[in-house]
Formats: structure tokens, sequence, C-alpha cells
């Protein structure tokens, strides 16, 4: 393994785990979940720490961690005694989302050094896509073996998805879902986020009409159980445990608990039958980049998104 390399990883457990494989050459750890809340096109600025510290600590109750990441981030600085950058994200839209607005920072600052993609996802002979954190130490070393040159392309790709992302119109993503790059799971992950917005049938997203599905096929015995269901079958979201217990949260209106288990409620009923739009029962300030998730609708026999009026 050359010691040239300038890798960035999509977060400290990858970063524990390449660094106990004795990976050379400089990991930077990409301490975001940029898929959820108001984002900026600039990464490493005032505003930027500002906007989404007061996000992440009033909407999950956890702590923003400026310092740690900033720390991370002043390693662009040794970027010039690297040859190449690696990237190592995994298949979900949370790392997609973080990859495509590290791929913009690197250009932000002139980044003229060929980049890497690692993909992880489609292990051979396995049906299940598996994260870094599921490879054995061999599957790991020949993922990076055989990892992707990024082309001019790519990168284009890349800055424009997240130019968007930070925009209001995300309905110019279509464009690029159908678009040819060398990121194998992209158009999935872009296709899942448009259906992170109301559906116009029932005015709740597709994240959210799953949970009440598995409610209703599952014999689910409480919050708790519905989060592990909720993180197995979520699809190519990619979400973690606080992420998913807020979704829950947010729905206790369409379930009810009882000594049996979790039931839904006459609005879970109506919801799943796409008998009633419950958008304003949901209505929120909650943002995905630059647009606000109730300002839109998902229209699904046109696979796009329409304003709420």
């Amino acid at each position: 393994m050359t010691n040239k390399a300038f890798h960035i990883t999509n977060g400290g457990v990858l970063t524990d785990y390449l660094t106990k494989l004795n990976f050379d050459g400089l990991l930077m750890t990409w301490h975001e979940m940029l898929c959820v809340g108001p984002t900026t096109k600039q990464i490493d600025n005032d505003n930027f720490f500002s906007i989404r510290k007061q996000f992440i600590e009033s909407t999950y109750n956890i702590p923003y961690k400026t310092e740690v990441f900033k720390t991370e981030l002043d390693k662009i600085n040794e970027l010039n005694n690297y040859d190449h950058v690696v990237l190592w994200f995994e298949f979900d839209l949370f790392c997609h989302i973080n990859m495509i607005a590290a791929i913009s920072w690197l250009k932000q600052h002139k980044c003229s050094l060929p980049i890497y993609l690692v993909n992880c996802g489609k292990i051979k002979g396995e049906k299940q896509l598996k994260g870094f954190g599921e490879l054995t130490e061999q599957q790991i070393k020949t993922h990076y073996n055989n990892k992707t040159l990024l082309n001019v392309d790519d990168i284009a790709f890349a800055q424009k998805a997240w130019r968007i992302y930070c925009e209001e119109d995300h309905n110019q993503l279509k464009e690029l879902i159908v678009r040819p790059s060398n990121f194998l799971y992209m158009s999935n992950c872009l296709k899942a986020h448009m259906k992170r917005f109301p559906d116009t049938r029932s005015g709740l997203n597709m994240m959210e009409y799953n949970l009440l599905k598995i409610i209703k096929e599952y014999q689910i015995k409480d919050k708790h159980h519905l989060l592990g269901y909720g993180l197995h079958y979520q699809g190519y979201y990619g979400y973690g445990d606080i992420q998913i217990k807020r979704i829950i949260n947010n729905l206790q209106p369409f379930y009810d608990q009882t000594e049996d288990g979790l039931i839904l409620s006459r609005q879970g009923f109506l919801a799943l039958a796409h008998q009633k739009n419950f958008l304003k029962e949901m209505a929120s300030n909650f943002q995905f980049g630059g647009a606000k998730k109730t300002d839109f609708q998902y229209l699904k026999t046109e696979s796009k998104l329409v304003k709420t009026i």
C-alpha cells in the first residue's frame, strides 16, 4: 500500500479499522451527516458550522463537535504531501450526500490530485449489500485494490449534485438519476432521496410509510423493536439510530402501544391506504439541504416533486 494516499473515511469506526489494518497515508474522518438538515455549498466556513450546530443540537439533542470536524478538515493543508485521494463511502444515501460534499470540498480547495472511490456495497456471491464494518480484512483490502478512478465527468457530477442539494429545486436531480457515472449506487440513492418528501397521497414520506407498514405486517413489541426493524429494512437510506428514533416518535399519532405490542391507529390505516393526506399533521421546518421537507410533495406517477400549495 502506498504512503502517498490522502484517505477520507465515512466515520471514526472505519478510520479505526483502516488504522488497525496498517493502511499507510493520511486518514481524515468525515464527521457529518449532511443527508439531514440545512446545508451550505461552502463546507468549512463559520456560517456552515453555525447552521449545522444549531440543527444537530436542536433536532437530535446531541452535541455538535465543531472543533473535532474542523481539526479533520484542517488536514487539507497537508494535501500537497500526497499524490492521490481515496474516498471511503458506502452505498447508501447517508454516505452519498457526505461523499458529494467531500468531493466539492476538495475542489473548493483547488485539489488537482487524482480522486479514487472505494465502492462498497455488493459482495460477490451474497444478496445483501454490505457496509465496510461488515467486511473481513481481506474484503476491505480487495475493495481497496479495486478502487475506481473518478474521471472529470464524475467530479463534475458530484459538484453539480451538491450544488442542487444545497438549493431549493431538487427536481434538478432527476437529470442526474439517469446520467451514467462511476458512482454505482448514486441513481438508487437519488431516487430514495426524492421519496423523502411527503407523498401526495398520504402526506408521509417513504421512510415513514415503511415504518407503519412494518407495524402492520410484523408483531412489533415496542418502539425499540420497531427501531431494529427500521434499521434493517431501510433500503438505501443508511440512517442511524438517532435519525430513525426521531421518525418513530413523530409517527406516534399513527400507532398505539398495547399490551400485545404496537398496532396501527385509525390514522395509520388511512395513511397506509392512501385515503387521507396527513401533510398538515406532519408539518415541520425539517430540511434536506436547501429544501424544506413540507414545501414539496412527491408525485409518484411522474417521479417528481411538486410545490405544496
